[in-house]
């Protein structure tokens, strides 16, 4: 049986997301670029049947993801559930794969042929008939301008393929110019306690315009949790990203476990783990709708799961900042400037 979690407004679309959501990038297992090293499809389809069981009502994937797998094993996932008890599903498209070198670098291309292309393909890999959330990935390389790619987008909408449109990744300015088209329905930026950067410019944007948020790495991709050692990186596979990823190298990767270890006051006095208030703190800030948390198995969903219910005080947000700008971990502002409204159940 399900339990009631919070739930919030997507922006202005209408639609009622969980905080938390199933973010499925961990299953599209490894031998691509972004990889996450080998993951079993079974305890994927657990994971994330174990978040439906919870409360859990949507799942993010992306095409990239496993070059495709993410979304077949979505698919299975849906297959299993009755129409009318289905978790909502959103997914992206605009990275480009070469299928000759799965570990090349995929290409940002949102040509609108590229676009509609890559609809049918998420469409068919999940089963569905319509996508809940489609989003942009990445800003175009290609020189394709913004307006034709989201002209695109909206289309898909207008034709029923999409039900809403987002972009991921995107600034201000790029934001502003899909607006003057059509409405963004969600903005998906990179947003956690080691990457604060949002929440100076395109949060705000995102509130004055009625804009939903899903932060996305609200765990910094692992590091702000307990059982995370700079020996774990050592250890990940050859075709783990994290590997080479900026945090996860010195001297980074020392300050932000230094970081991590300070939360430790905030988390004992909640009775919560560490990820849960690292999570809980994306959520505190103004127009943040939902943060996306990835599981590799059910166990992983049970240690962030109460994030959805984490209500961080003032005291614990200014002692929060404070360790942040003792120990210099990460960047941009540092706590929210005013509280969001609490969320109401189902």
């Amino acid at each position: 049986m399900k339990h009631p979690l919070p739930t919030r407004p997507l922006g202005s679309s209408g639609l009622r997301i969980t905080t938390v959501g199933f973010g499925a990038w961990a299953v599209g297992g490894g031998g691509w670029a972004y990889g996450w090293g080998p993951q079993d499809d079974a305890a994927s389809l657990a994971a994330m049947r174990h978040a439906l069981d919870l409360g859990v009502n949507w799942i993010d994937t992306a095409a990239i993801y496993g070059l495709g797998h993410s979304e077949e094993v979505v698919g299975r996932l849906l297959r299993d559930i009755p129409l009318r008890e289905r978790p909502l599903v959103f997914t992206k498209c605009g990275l480009v794969w070469d299928e000759h070198d799965r570990m090349g670098e995929p290409q940002r291309i949102l040509r609108p042929d590229s676009i509609r292309r890559e609809c049918e393909a998420s469409l068919h890999r999940l089963g569905v008939e319509r996508i809940d959330l489609y989003q942009f990935h990445w800003p175009d390389e290609t020189g394709t301008r913004v307006e034709d790619s989201w002209g695109a987008m909206t289309r898909l909408v207008e034709g029923g393929k999409v039900r809403l449109a987002g972009v991921s990744n995107f600034g201000a300015a790029l934001l502003s110019r899909c607006e003057t088209l059509r409405h963004v329905d969600s903005l998906q930026p990179p947003f956690s306690l080691i990457r604060r950067d949002a929440g100076a410019v395109e949060l705000p944007w995102c509130v004055d315009h009625q804009t939903g948020v899903i932060a996305y790495s609200p765990m910094q991709s692992g590091l702000l949790t307990e059982g995370f050692t700079a020996q774990r990186v050592t250890a990940m596979p050859e075709d783990d990203w994290r590997k080479g990823a900026r945090e996860f190298q010195e001297p980074n990767l020392s300050r932000n476990l230094m970081f991590r270890d300070a939360l430790k006051p905030t988390a004992e006095r909640h009775g919560v783990s560490i990820a849960v208030v690292a999570v809980g703190w994306t959520l505190a800030w103004p127009g943040v709708t939902g943060a996306i948390v990835g599981a590799r198995s059910p166990a992983q969903v049970d240690g962030w799961i109460e994030a959805a219910s984490l209500q961080l005080t003032a005291d614990d947000l200014a002692e929060i900042a404070t360790a942040l700008d003792r120990i210099g971990a990460g960047s941009g502002p540092t706590r929210p400037t005013r509280r969001l409204g609490t969320a109401t159940t189902r």
